[in-house]
């Protein structure tokens, strides 16, 4: 089982990399660019670590998604992704519980869990649609990013009574998916267009 476990880890991360780094391939940035995306890491950094704890031993962040959800969805969602990998490596060293156990967790769980919200942008931004579908998306590639390193590298501290895979799903899913919702309504409320018309302004 142990082996199943790590060879379903290896190919959902093989693919995700090979899909992200596709996407990114071109990318450039402006120095305006490169600042906005600055404030969103530190935004995204913040809201992180202020975090509501849960009965399950899970905490809830502060809508940590969405700054990233919104650079995706305002700009560029490539930009969103490459920003997702520096909070990835910045939260190591910047937010307490997301200091790593095991090397493969960074490439599990710390990469793919921020860059995944840059998906939010992947199928569009002029339709509320597309944006709800990018949304979803996102969402569970970060769930499953959180979920298998649970299994991982945290089954250890699996409830009596409970395996790897039930104590990862329950744990994740009673923080991820409010977090997840809570963060999409937030996006959809906001004035979009609006935000859009002044950041190309600001350009």
């Amino acid at each position: 089982m142990n082996d199943i476990n790590h060879i379903i880890t290896i190919v959902f991360a093989v693919c995700y990399y090979a899909v992200a780094l596709f996407l990114v391939r071109k990318t450039r940035f402006t120095t305006k660019n490169l600042c906005l995306c600055g404030i969103v890491i530190a935004m995204t950094i913040i809201l992180d670590s202020i975090r509501i704890p849960l009965p399950t031993g899970a905490t809830i962040a502060l809508c940590s998604p969405v700054p990233l959800m919104l650079l995706a969805t305002v700009t560029d969602y490539r930009h969103a992704i490459i920003s997702g990998w520096v909070v990835g490596i910045l939260a190591m060293f910047l937010i307490p519980v997301w200091y790593p156990v095991h090397w493969g967790q960074v490439f599990v769980e710390h990469l793919i869990c921020f860059s995944s919200l840059g998906f939010t942008g992947v199928f569009g931004t002029d339709k509320r649609y597309k944006i709800l579908g990018g949304m979803v998306l996102a969402s569970v590639l970060k769930i499953v990013g959180h979920t298998l390193s649970g299994v991982l590298f945290f089954s250890q501290n699996a409830w009596a009574g409970w395996d790897a895979w039930g104590y990862s799903l329950a744990y994740n899913f009673s923080q991820n998916i409010p977090l997840c919702i809570l963060s999409s309504l937030v996006i959809l409320v906001l004035p979009i267009k609006t935000i859009r018309y002044v950041a190309a302004e600001e350009r």
